[in-house]
């Protein structure tokens, strides 16, 4: 599998670190991870588009080393946002580019194609469907928002100051157990440890948790992305759920088509779970080979 290139981008906020595969001069393929993951959860995909061609950036979100915890103390979505579409301009971004997010980086992707639509013209969104799909079928469905209440409990669980730092080990094993029935997530919790070596960090990745319905952070350059982060994309957007997921239920892809705009696809990939990409890597990346 061919290794990506590290590299570093200055944005006004903070320094991103990246991993970086093709050649400089392809279309800009963003790829945003989610927790608790890190931008290696690209390690599959990125090769792939590389060979077609694309430069493929998947930075390490504030927070995870070795970007590190964000300076201004803000990890509201509208921080998230402001970083994607920062990289993105930084990065020489141009009409060709795509969005691409698992998780946190899919609720990033809705957000920064609502706020700044014309930047990407194409989002690929993994594992969380639109906010709206997410309210809307949960008020409609109650089987499909019962079983969600139960896969949720950690988001009230992360928002205990200090007790998800103090067992953040035990934690995040039986996130990626559950999430992903059946998958052996030992490199990723490797790769996870040195991304969030410490308490600051851990500290950090738990504060998106912590910071989500904040109006207001610690910086106000942030604000309008963040009222953007709720909206559905406003480009096309494939959208991919597993099957067997844990984390969000499967039965809202069934209804995500629905909060996305014309031009858009929703596709459930078999026998696998929240992180697919990693668990049935052929099967995800077959459509960016074609």
């Amino acid at each position: 599998m061919p290794q990506p290139r590290e590299i570093t981008v200055d944005l006004p906020a903070l320094t991103v670190a990246a991993l970086e595969w093709g050649p400089d001069d392809g279309p800009l393929a963003l790829c945003l991870h989610g927790f608790p993951d890190t931008a290696w959860t690209w390690r599959h995909l990125g090769p792939v588009l590389a060979e077609r061609g694309w430069r493929v950036v998947a930075p390490f979100t504030r927070g995870y080393a070795p970007t590190g915890p964000a300076p201004d103390g803000d990890y509201r979505v509208g921080a998230l946002i402001t970083d994607a579409l920062d990289l993105g301009r930084a990065l020489g971004v141009d009409d060709r580019a795509v969005l691409v997010g698992h998780d946190w980086g899919a609720l990033t992707s809705y957000g920064a194609t609502a706020h700044e639509p014309r930047m990407f013209r194409r989002n690929v969104a993994m594992a969380v469907p639109p906010i709206t799909a997410i309210s809307e079928t949960a008020r409609a469905n109650w089987r499909i928002s019962g079983s969600q209440v139960l896969r949720s409990w950690y988001t009230l669980f992360n928002q205990l100051p200090a007790v998800p730092e103090r067992v953040f080990d035990p934690l995040v094993r039986l996130l990626w157990r559950r999430w992903s029935p059946g998958y052996d997530a030992t490199d990723d919790l490797a790769l996870l440890a040195k991304a969030l070596p410490d308490r600051a960090h851990r500290t950090a990745a738990l504060t998106y948790y912590r910071h989500t319905l904040l109006p207001r952070g610690t910086s106000r350059r942030y604000d309008a992305a963040h009222r953007d982060w709720q909206r559905p994309p406003q480009v096309p957007t494939l959208y991919l759920h597993g099957a067997d997921d844990g984390c969000m239920s499967p039965g809202f892809a069934e209804h995500a088509q629905r909060h996305l705009p014309a031009g858009s696809e929703v596709d459930v990939v078999a026998n696998a779970g929240h992180f697919f990409h990693l668990e049935k890597p052929n099967d995800v990346n077959e459509p960016f080979s074609s």
